[in-house]
This record gives structure tokens, C-alpha cells and sequence, in this order.
């Protein structure tokens, strides 16, 4: 089991899962050819996708999923306020309600509720049948369905949207501030430092952070951030940020053997 990302921030979001054969899409924020080359680079074709997983509607999320599900007939599965946003996918669309769990091959998926000032958001926590895959990003803070899901996950992929006094100090308009550090915006550098303590006392060893601002955050003071949090308790993962725009490092997911004394 092995997952990427295509493209991680405000501009296009988009990452890969996989598990022998199958292959699940997570996001479809970037268009349809930079997916499909994406793709090709892990010698997929984008119909060889068994799944795509849209986390809410906002166009950093779907906007190529319109041509993608136009030219492959790829089930898209989208919580049941998200669907109503996403005519496109046509007879595709799989509906669902946030905190349902479902099976794609060999994968169990499971949703949940983020918060966000989207319809309905979710994200995902895909398990396989040697370890798991959680995603956390585009929410305004922890909700206890994800902190109870996500408990455990071998691998995950963590939004790190800002640094608080960047934000505070920069250029946005007010209202634009106040969205991003509300409990509907984005995770905070010390909010995903908070959380990644969390997950790794649970047994989470590999983070990757996502969805980094451009303006209010860069990836030295992201990863410092979670690592100091890390170290002053005597903890250390892989720990790793997503690229903007291209493909990132692939992470090789496995559960740790089991020890025998």
C-alpha cells in the first residue's frame, strides 16, 4: 500500500492511494491532463482508477473531475450534501452520509465529518489489508470524528494550512483572516502539531503536510513546527511536506510486525 500526492494547496488538490491493483483518487482539484500525467508517471491510466473521493465541493478540490468523469466512467463517491454540487459526475456519482463506511477492492473506506464552511464536508480513512491511510485537511479544527478515526493510522496526509502571525500580520482582507482561523477554515501549523501528537502516541508513523498556504505559511516553518512539538516529548515520525505543484515522495504504507519477546 502506497500513497502521493498529485498537487497540495489553495490552487489544486489532489493524491493517490494504492493497493495492489486498485487505485483510489483522493480530490480532483487540478485538471483532467495534469491528472492523467500524474497518473501516468505511476504507470496508471486514469481508467484504471477504481474510485474518486471528493472531501467537498470547493473548486481546489473538483475542478477536473467535470472532464475526468466526462471522458472515464470513474465512480465518484461524495457525501450526500457534496453530491448536490457535482451534476457532473453524472450516473458515476455514489452518494453517501458523512461517518458512513464503504468497500472499493480490497480497501474499507470510511468517512467523517470535517468542519469547514463547505455543504458537507468529509474526509477519509482507508484501510487496507497491510495498514492505513488518513486524511485530515480543509477543517477549522479537530472534529471528534475525526480524532476517533483517524486513531491508529499507520499513514497520514495533515493539513498545515498557516502560521497564525503570518496570517495576523499579512495582506488578506479581514474577513478573509477571520474565515481562515475560524472553527469553518483551515488548520493551523500549532493546530496540526496538536493533532500529529495525538495520532503518534496512537501509532501513527508517517505525516505528510498538506494544503500549505503560500502567502501565510512555508514548509521550514510548517514541518519545524510539528517536529518541535514531536521532539519536546521524546517522539519522531517521517515526517515530510507536500509539494504545491508536483508530485511528492511516495510513502510506503505497512503495519510494523508485530514484536516478540
Amino acid at each position: 500500500m502506497e500513497f502521493y500526492t498529485l498537487a497540495s494547496s489553495s490552487s489544486g488538490n489532489a493524491a493517490l492511494v494504492r493497493c495492489g491493483d486498485t487505485a483510489v483518487l483522493l480530490d480532483a482539484g487540478i485538471s483532467a491532463r495534469r491528472i492523467a500525467q500524474s497518473l501516468a508517471w505511476a504507470g496508471l491510466t486514469p481508467d484504471a482508477l477504481d474510485a474518486v473521493l471528493i472531501t467537498h465541493e470547493h473548486a481546489d478540490h473538483v475542478s477536473g473531475l467535470a472532464t475526468l468523469s466526462k471522458k472515464y466512467a470513474v465512480p465518484v463517491y461524495a457525501s450526500r450534501g457534496t453530491a448536490r454540487f457535482l451534476r457532473c459526475a453524472g450516473e458515476t456519482l455514489r452518494v453517501f452520509d458523512a461517518g458512513d463506511a464503504f468497500a472499493v477492492g480490497p480497501l474499507e473506506i470510511r468517512s467523517f465529518r470535517t468542519s469547514h464552511d463547505a455543504a458537507d464536508s468529509v474526509d477519509y480513512r482507508i484501510d487496507g489489508p497491510d495498514g492505513s491511510v488518513g486524511a485530515l485537511t480543509d477543517t477549522g479544527c479537530v472534529t471528534d470524528a475525526a480524532a476517533e478515526a483517524l486513531a491508529g493510522v499507520d499513514a497520514l496526509l495533515l493539513e498545515a494550512n498557516h502560521d497564525v502571525e503570518t496570517l495576523r500580520c499579512g495582506p488578506y482582507p479581514y474577513y478573509l483572516k477571520q474565515r481562515i482561523l475560524s472553527r469553518h477554515g483551515h488548520l493551523s501549523n500549532e493546530a496540526a502539531a496538536d493533532f500529529a501528537l495525538h495520532c503518534v502516541r496512537s501509532g501513527t508513523r508517517d505525516i505528510l503536510l498538506a494544503h500549505l498556504s503560500v502567502e501565510n505559511n512555508t514548509p521550514v516553518m510548517a514541518e519545524y513546527a510539528v517536529a518541535r512539538r514531536l521532539q519536546a516529548v521524546g517522539l519522531s515520525v517521517r515526517l515530510g511536506v507536500a509539494p504545491k505543484d508536483r508530485i511528492s515522495e511516495v510513502h510506503a504504507v505497512c503495519r510494523p510486525s508485530p514484536s516478540f519477546v
